[in-house]
């Protein structure tokens, strides 16, 4: 069989391209986790543009206001406006947890790309540090953490980022494992290219298709971590509008004022379901039997 030529290689990127973006449009799942999460990234960068109200302006006069024209999601016991609120919790949340799942995502590829290159003793010393943290559920070690480090929003983050990395660890040292075996390695190996290129040239970019699917479901889970580092007041501190704070400053007034606590949660659940959602999407997209085509 002969080698594909270079005309036929850049016809079959775009042919391949148009058949990923068609079966996505055909998938409800990959168009609403799409959707979803643009519209979380935008409203991050333009949510506080999008409101002339003031996140932080306490009155007293505008106490548990319904929602209404005036206020879309009403007010809270200070008579701040939770709408402005929302808009900025989105962004908290959404860098926290891009914070989270890059610091997250760099630990695992340094220490489980280099446990599964090297092997040998360095794999068992950076294994075993590594099941170190894995032996402990990751939310009692970030409650552990957070609470040692003091409340605050920064603390949390640090927390959640500092439990999160061994499971991309363990990942990425299988996927190297598995890559480090092939044919065109060993050839490589055989014709004296350096260890450093071999890695980071021919290793590393085919390990980092499921990393990117972890990563991208990971978010939804960091965004819920953190919110709830938050809830139990190890996190943010008032008046900071973070979506998990807001939610439990607010239900005290569930029964009475539904809005207050309603309104932060669902901005929750729409992040995280959209991250979740495009996380299956991408898993499609990247499937070996699809990138092959």
């Amino acid at each position: 069989m002969t080698a594909a030529s270079p005309q036929h290689a850049r016809v079959a990127k775009p042919a391949r391209r148009r058949f990923l973006a068609q079966r996505s449009a055909r998938s409800p799942i990959a168009v609403a986790g799409i959707t979803l999460s643009l519209m979380t990234l935008l409203l991050a960068i333009l949510g506080p543009k999008l409101t002339r109200a003031d996140p932080l302006n306490v009155d007293l006069g505008r106490q548990f206001m319904s929602p209404s024209m005036q206020a879309w999601f009403g007010t809270d016991e200070l008579g701040r406006d939770l709408l402005s609120r929302c808009l900025s919790g989105i962004g908290l949340s959404l860098s926290s947890a891009l914070i989270v799942t890059a610091v997250a995502v760099v630990l695992g590829i340094l220490v489980g790309g280099t446990a599964g290159f090297l092997g040998g003793s360095i794999d068992n010393v950076l294994m075993r540090i590594t099941d170190m943290f894995l032996a402990f559920p990751a939310l009692v070690l970030a409650l552990a953490i957070a609470a040692a480090l003091g409340p605050s929003l920064r603390n949390a983050v640090l927390a959640v980022a500092v439990v999160w990395w061994p499971w991309y660890a363990r990942m990425v040292r299988a996927q190297v494992m598995s890559v480090k075996e092939t044919a065109y390695i060993e050839a490589a190996e055989a014709t004296g290219v350096r260890p450093a290129r071999i890695f980071f040239r021919h290793i590393l970019p085919n390990c980092m298709a499921p990393v990117m699917v972890m990563a991208s479901t990971d978010m939804g889970a960091v965004v819920l971590t953190t919110a709830g580092l938050n809830f139990i007041g190890l996190g943010a501190k008032p008046p900071t509008p973070e979506l998990g704070a807001m939610v439990s400053q607010g239900r005290l007034y569930l029964l009475d004022y539904w809005w207050v606590p309603t309104f932060p949660g669902l901005v929750i659940l729409f992040m995280v379901l959209g991250f979740n959602l495009l996380g299956d999407a991408l898993r499609d997209w990247l499937d070996p039997q699809l990138r092959g085509l």
